[in-house]
């Protein structure tokens, strides 16, 4: 995918690449705080570390996309967009 947002991920055992689109928005403040608190949810309901990682980039992905524009600069994520289950 040429336009990806790749990340990789290591749980001590094996290397995960994590792909998801790139959305084209600049409000993307918040993002870093946004997926690290999403991975801690998932793994409190009992996922595995990488399907705690996958769920929280899809949550990520989908709350750019929904391109919420506040302000000036780059502008926060519009976590209200989306069911959260």
């Amino acid at each position: 995918m040429p336009d990806a947002a790749d990340d990789l991920l290591y749980d001590g055992r094996q290397f995960y690449l994590m792909r998801s689109e790139r959305i084209n928005n600049p409000n993307t403040h918040g993002t870093g705080c946004t997926l690290s608190s999403a991975i801690a949810c998932e793994l409190a309901r009992k996922k595995t570390l990488p399907d705690a990682v996958r769920s929280a980039k899809e949550y990520l992905t989908r709350v750019i996309a929904a391109g919420l524009d506040l302000g000036e600069g780059s502008g926060p994520l519009h976590h209200g967009c989306v069911n959260l289950f």
